[in-house]
């Protein structure tokens, strides 16, 4: 092709050139190509890029195709129960929820529910009266003296530097309208979390905002900031879903220096907070620093994030807790099917246990154990509708947080680019033009309805099951598709075989 590409163009810019001067037409046409000629000489002997090298312009279409492919197949391809990881229709519900506009849709539903992956709740011919009044849960073990009354949804862990101050801001702003809190993430407490809102101040392996020189814990940095008012709870980061056992990743593009300022480090870096803690370094050490941290926060809640790989390894955390009677006020379990930001790809698709297999091991082992009652459950991970948070309560959770929902309702369109700084809605970049294209008077309003409507529609499916209760919930009101293992029971759930032929 680079052949072709060379005696084609030479032949039309001679041809053109003749053209101009003997039928005096325009000279850009001739121009024009020349350049192309040009780009298509720097390109064959260039070394970096071999579908350049053999097509020097025409390769140019690969890499712009390539460019818009998210694009192409979200908007011209994929269906609305299509998408990954959530669908167009997931996606819709939570737009509309977030501006407050019907959440219906029409002709019944889009899936293939005669299948075994089907999940669907088992309603009552009976339903109870739907509560209008939103969920609340008590989170605070017997030696927390500040105990702190959460939602039954609340925003998960997301940093600033992996979200936009706008992004942060309008969080914060609804979460203080909606009455619940505000994970920071490990990204440290900001004063652009510090709107009004509630705030679980997460504490990574980084240490940000309360780290010394060194990159270790600095213990009076804690204090102060643990004493803020807005300061609900304190998390302590073990892993996340997206990358269980690498560490927060904070792209170069990302780290500017009002960030770096904030975290304590070199701008313009990427940032790789360590895989793990040096606080300490077994269970405990852990459940040490969990009494010390509730010492330091003045008897605020104090608990730890995780997703689960070795089980027995949460089993002795949890052994220790019972050895050195501290016990951590909640536990959240992050799913391997989470994440909002940067992570290898080995570490989102193959590390990890994935959130409701975590949850009901989390849970079956507290109840074993004999201290479910002295720990709250968090479920992170793919909660976006009512009926998410309804299943996540059945599986053992207490509430629930989370991140990529209320990313929808800030406007996210999942085009995918969070680590890439060149989020187009202004949600996870630092480019300050496309920033300003959040509205935070705006986007706080939805914030605040995607909780609010989402929660209600919780309440909703809570009431046709027939329970007054969150408390009521578990998996009995729950059916799968794996269930209907002869065509009766497809139509007939109860097990007709032993009825009796009049």
């Amino acid at each position: 092709m680079r052949k072709e590409f060379f005696i084609i163009g030479t032949g039309l810019f001679i041809l053109s050139l003749a053209a101009h001067f003997l039928f005096k037409t325009s000279l850009l046409i001739a121009i024009s190509i020349f350049i192309l000629l040009i780009i298509g000489i720097f390109n064959s002997l260039q070394h970096k890029h071999s579908i350049l090298r053999n097509f020097p312009v025409l390769g140019y279409f690969r890499y712009m195709f390539e460019e818009i492919a998210p694009e192409i197949q979200q908007y011209f391809i994929e269906r609305t129960t299509d998408g990954k990881p959530f669908s167009r229709n997931e996606r819709s519900l939570a737009y509309q929820r977030a501006k407050n506009i019907s959440s219906t849709t029409p002709f019944g539903t889009q899936l293939d529910i005669n299948t075994s992956s089907y999940e669907g709740l088992k309603h009552s011919i009976f339903p109870a009266h739907v509560n209008e009044e939103l969920p609340r849960v008590t989170i605070g073990s017997p030696d927390c003296t500040q105990p702190y009354s959460a939602s039954l949804l609340n925003i998960s862990a997301m940093s600033f530097g992996a979200l936009s101050e706008n992004a942060i801001m309008a969080l914060n702003k609804g979460a203080k309208k909606g009455n619940f809190y505000h994970n920071t993430g490990e990204g440290g407490l900001t004063d652009y979390h510090l709107q009004g809102g509630d705030i679980c101040w997460q504490i990574g392996t980084g240490y940000f905002g309360c780290r010394n020189e060194e990159g270790n814990f600095d213990a009076e940095k804690f204090k102060e900031k643990a004493h803020l008012s807005s300061v609900k709870m304190i998390e302590i980061k073990l892993s996340q879903g997206a990358k269980p056992g690498h560490g927060g990743v904070l792209p170069a593009a990302k780290n500017t220096e009002e960030i770096a300022r904030i975290r304590g480090v070199k701008p313009h870096t990427t940032i790789l907070s360590p895989p793990c803690h040096t606080a300490f370094n077994d269970p405990k050490g852990l459940v040490q620093f969990i009494g010390h941290l509730r010492e330091l926060s003045n008897g605020k809640p104090v608990g730890f994030k995780l997703c689960i790989g070795q089980t027995v390894e949460f089993e002795a955390i949890c052994q220790e807790m019972i050895d050195q009677n501290c016990f951590a006020d909640f536990i959240t379990v992050d799913g391997a099917e989470g994440g909002t930001g940067a992570a290898p790809l080995e570490f989102s698709d193959g590390v990890g246990m994935p959130l409701e297999p975590a949850l009901i091991f989390v849970n079956k082992t507290l109840i074993r154990l004999n201290i479910r009652d002295k720990i709250r459950i968090i479920c992170s991970g793919k909660i976006i509708s009512g009926h998410a948070i309804l299943k996540a309560i059945a599986l053992g959770a207490d509430l629930c947080n989370s991140a990529r929902g209320f990313m929808f309702s800030l406007g996210c369109i999942q085009a995918l680019r969070c680590n890439t700084n060149n989020c187009p809605v202004g949600v996870a970049t630092q480019d300050k033009m496309l920033i300003k294209g959040l509205s935070v008077t705006d986007k706080f309003e939805r914030v605040y309805h995607f909780h609010k409507n989402t929660l209600y529609a919780a309440n909703e499916l809570l009431a046709a099951a027939g329970k007054t209760s969150y408390e009521d919930v578990d998996v009995s009101i729950f059916m799968r598709g794996d269930e209907f293992t002869h065509l009766s029971d497809l139509y007939f759930p109860d097990n007709l075989s032993n009825v009796t032929k009049h």
